[in-house]
């Protein structure tokens, strides 16, 4: 429910802030790695909506900036899931609309370096992904890797920390819902679930999403799979929303059921039904562990 402007209000300030292990938020200055006709780290879309809901998608663009040359790969290779969460930005800008909530999306690929996960992960910038081998990653220098995080990394979490502020500056407590998907078959083994709701402690959105899609006739739901909420890999969720207590969820569908305009019809209207019925409860939006 809105907050006042107390000592909760004083937290969640607190709490949503930018902190990493690779430079820091005031060293995000201009530099080479983008060009100035390139767009910026991230896309924000339906910025006025009414919903107390960010929808955030980390893996949504495949784009690579000019001047790292496609990091030396082809055009087949960037099309694969190493690029890029397939399907998944077309389902959160769907779910935008759908649901009248802002949406922040980043516009370049994970490739380039990978906003969920930790600076100091090595799988924040990867030299081989799925066996595809990634010339421009190889053997990068500190610097290198200090100005990818100050050109994408920090002004996206910088991004997703300002538009949740603005709601706290409104006397609201926001919701944040991020939104993946993952392959359909990963080591050889077919993955059976649909989609797959990620959480950790926070059940207040994660709980009632798998009740109610599992009504859905022939849906396969994956609690914590095929990945896990509990994972410490995971950045976005686990720095903007579990340290101030935000009702959150993260979500992954699976690659085939969205790769087609149709199938993030379908799913984004799943999910959307799911999701109205949970957000339009008041009680959802408080400080988990807090007396509201």
């Amino acid at each position: 429910m809105p907050i006042g402007t107390g000592r909760q209000t004083q937290e969640i300030r607190r709490q949503i802030v930018l902190e990493s292990s690779i430079g820091a938020p005031e060293s995000v200055t201009a530099d080479s790695l983008l060009g100035v006709d390139e767009p910026g780290a991230f896309e924000l879309i339906n910025d006025r909506a009414s919903a107390r809901v960010l929808l955030v998608c980390d893996h949504a663009s495949r784009r690579i900036p000019a001047s790292l040359d496609n990091l030396g790969l082809d055009e087949l290779a960037l099309r694969r899931h190493i690029a890029c969460d397939i399907g998944a930005g077309d389902v959160t800008r769907r779910l935008s609309r759908m649901l009248d909530a802002p949406a922040l999306l980043a516009s370049y690929s994970r490739l380039v370096i990978d906003c969920n996960r930790h600076l100091d992960d090595p799988t924040c910038i990867l030299a081989v992904s799925d066996g595809e081998f990634v010339p421009g990653n190889h053997d990068l220098s500190r610097e290198q890797k200090l100005e990818r995080a100050r050109s994408i990394f920090h002004p996206y979490h910088e991004g997703v920390d300002h538009r949740l502020r603005r709601f706290v500056d409104d006397g609201k407590i926001p919701a944040l819902i991020a939104i993946h998907s993952f392959t359909p078959i990963f080591n050889r083994t077919s993955r059976p679930w649909q989609i797959g709701v990620l959480w950790d402690t926070d059940p207040r959105i994660p709980v009632p999403l798998m009740e109610k899609l599992r009504q859905v006739p022939g849906l396969v739901v994956g609690d914590n799979e095929p990945y896990s909420g509990r994972a410490p890999a995971d950045y976005t969720i686990d720095h903007h929303a579990e340290p101030g207590g935000l009702p959150h969820v993260s979500i992954e569908i699976r690659q085939d059921l969205i790769n087609t305009p149709e199938g993030a019809d379908r799913w984004s209207n799943i999910l959307g039904r799911a999701l109205e019925e949970i957000l339009a409860e008041d009680d959802l939006y408080s400080v988990l562990g807090s007396a509201t």
